[in-house]
């Protein structure tokens, strides 16, 4: 039998987070990064704000277990220009373990302060996971089914601090989000520089948004797809031995601030995973960081 329970407790605290959030904090504002998964857009989180999320992808890699990664993040706004997140990984697989895989330590900065025909981001985050990580927010270099299949035992023994950069270009056309990403890769203590791509477009089912809140309007519905994949290494840039996946995505945002994500990716080409089915849930809290610093000088004047 497959040990979920505790990857299980590990989605659901967004979910703890987010009732006690809307019964202690102030009323929520809605995300704004689409209905994807890898693939990133100029959107930076208002500051003040912070969203809580998880990021959930489950398999079978031919003739390995099934297994559930999952990726729980706080992404807060500092600046208008710069939203940091902190990632904490877990994974269960069947008829093997379930764990914390390590953590992430992102940081997103905008260059250009306006918005123009394309937005240029900059990315740069701190990685210390182990090689049974099975969150696959990316992929990069020869990334493929083949390294889904080892057992825990021995995959967690291969730690893998890195420091990944991206360079995130993102447009809106007539309703139309546009995002093109380029990763690369680097583990710390050894390994090539490795690179990677994701891209995506998504759409809104309307565009007029109705003065009532609702939670089955069409504009509150993201469809989209993204398309994503590994790009070699230094020493072997270009598809050879690399993954591929073709995702179609669907989101869903709710009245009180919930969104839900859809994703199904399949793979390409034979390196790749047939089949990834990725879901998530995220919540926003609007100027958290305000409603703490209150907090905060509350306690310290009733002193």
């Amino acid at each position: 039998m497959i040990r979920y329970r505790a990857v299980a407790t590990f989605v659901a605290s967004p979910m703890i987070l987010a009732v006690a959030s809307a019964v202690f904090f102030q009323p929520c504002a809605r995300a704004g990064e689409g209905p994807f998964f890898v693939s990133y857009t100029h959107q930076m989180e208002e500051p003040g704000n912070l969203e809580v999320t998880t990021k959930n992808i489950t398999g079978k890699p031919g003739d390995g277990n099934r297994f559930l990664g999952c990726a729980l993040e706080f992404e807060y706004g500092v600046k208008g220009w710069w939203t940091s997140e902190l990632y904490l990984d877990g994974q269960a697989t069947g008829n093997d373990s379930t764990f914390f895989t390590g953590y992430r330590w992102e940081n997103r900065f905008r260059v250009l302060p306006r918005e123009h025909w394309i937005n240029p981001v900059l990315y740069v985050e701190f990685e210390n996971i182990n090689g049974a990580d099975r969150s696959l927010l990316e992929v990069v270099g020869t990334d493929g089914e083949d390294d889904l299949i080892g057992p825990n035992s021995e995959a967690r023994a291969e730690k893998k601090r890195e420091i990944e950069v991206k360079l995130i270009l993102g447009s809106y056309f007539k309703g139309w989000t546009i995002a093109e990403n380029f990763i690369a890769e680097k583990n710390l203590s050894h390994a090539p520089f490795e690179f990677g791509y994701a891209a995506g477009i998504s759409r809104p089912l309307a565009l007029t948004a109705r003065a009532e809140r609702c939670n089955f309007c069409a504009e509150n519905f993201q469809a989209g797809v993204e398309v994503y994949g590994g790009l070699g290494t230094h020493a072997g840039f270009g598809l050879n031995e690399t993954s591929h996946y073709v995702a179609p995505t669907l989101g869903w945002a709710l009245a009180n601030g919930t969104t839900l994500k859809v994703s199904p990716g399949f793979g390409v080409n034979g390196t790749s995973a047939r089949l990834l089915l990725r879901f998530g849930v995220s919540y926003e809290i609007d100027q958290f960081g305000r409603t703490v610093r209150h907090l905060f000088r509350g306690v310290g004047g009733s002193q």
